[in-house]
């Protein structure tokens, strides 16, 4: 593909960010292909891990609750990960299709409206890795980690490292949910609370008829959602960094294959961020056609699998813990006033 078009106007209302002109007809031409058009792949994920998720169920005396096991824990975590696609619009054009086909509980812990709503906030790129904007954000600010106790800051380091991170970081992420469950019904929020409702109750039957397969509530939730939901940890691990370019925030994880087709692509972070709506399925396709681009966008922001967070920080944690620039709120206003102080500038100059 051809380099970024400096004149071309990248970010689109809808929040795509082509690197050309070239890029966007080209995603257009993909789009038009019957593949993408009937969502054939997505189609045939939501038979497999729904046919895998009942089947395993089903056969659990059978399978033996070695590889019963094995099986539920990646289908589930499979799961959160076309939980995401449906986000994004995938495999149709209507939300509320889209919800029906990712609300069943499969994965325990959230429910689907709950992440529908945060993880769309998180796409605001703007506000990637703002410790008090983005839902998804590791960092805390100077103010927050002040007032910390000092077990707590001990827990965040731990959970810093990839051995932390898969063990306390569901464990982190659970204690938060709990919390904001019970801000929701204290609130009186009632969205919220009919949303959880609904969760509750189709967990309920959920754990039920697993009951008549030999599958009790407390094993799944802690042998087969726990484990499942540490495997999504492998993904989000330094999947963002604080950077005062936003572009340079997102990650490049030149994973191989069987973690690239869990966690559907999303390893191509950047790509995912610049073009949100772009299915799970093209996403490798668009960044190899721009590797070099893409590489450059992120300022070398790149791994080439998972293999090397684990060897890097296995049991050293990252330096994630007070974000670098957003110290308060008054901070980030600074920031972007300082900002367009500099593109005034560098207008006036070309000007000139």
């Amino acid at each position: 593909m051809p380099a970024a078009d400096t004149n071309f106007n990248y970010r689109e209302t809808g929040g795509a960010y082509y690197l050309s002109e070239q890029q966007r007809a080209r995603i257009k031409q993909l789009s038009r292909s019957w593949i993408w058009r009937l969502e054939l792949p997505t189609w045939s994920l939501i038979g497999v891990i729904y046919t895998g998720w009942f089947t395993s169920v089903i056969y659990w005396q059978q399978l033996g609750t070695v590889i019963g096991s094995v099986l539920l824990i990646l289908l589930s975590a499979w799961y959160m990960s076309l939980q995401h696609e449906l986000i994004h619009g995938h495999p149709t054009r209507w939300r509320r299709v889209n919800q029906l086909l990712g609300t069943l509980p499969l994965a325990v812990w959230y429910p689907y409206g709950l992440y529908r709503d945060s993880h769309i906030q998180h796409h605001k790129d703007e506000d990637l890795t703002h410790p008090e904007k983005d839902p998804e954000c590791y960092y805390y600010t100077a103010e927050q980690w002040q007032y910390f106790p000092r077990l707590f800051k001990g827990i965040v380091r731990v959970s810093n490292t990839f051995v932390g991170r898969l063990t306390l970081g569901p464990a982190l992420d659970i204690i938060d949910t709990i919390r904001s469950t019970i801000r929701a019904f204290i609130a009186g929020n009632r969205p919220a609370i009919i949303m959880w409702l609904i969760h509750f109750g189709l967990l309920a039957l959920l754990f039920h008829w697993m009951a008549g397969y030999g599958i009790s509530a407390i094993f799944y939730i802690l042998l087969i959602s726990y484990p499942a939901l540490s495997l999504t940890k492998i993904r989000s691990f330094f999947e963002h960094r604080a950077a005062e370019n936003s572009a340079a925030r997102s990650t490049l994880n030149e994973a191989a294959w069987p973690w690239r087709l869990l966690f559907l692509n999303l390893n191509y972070h950047l790509v995912h961020h610049d073009l949100p709506t772009l299915p799970w399925y093209g996403l490798r396709q668009i960044y190899l056609e721009n590797r070099v681009q893409y590489q450059q966008r992120s300022e070398q922001f790149v791994v080439s699998g998972y293999t090397q967070w684990f060897e890097a920080f296995a049991f050293t944690a990252l330096e994630i813990e007070i974000h670098p620039f957003y110290g308060s709120e008054n901070k980030v206003l600074s920031e972007q006033a300082r900002h367009a102080v500099i593109d005034c500038a560098e207008r006036r100059t070309e000007s000139v």
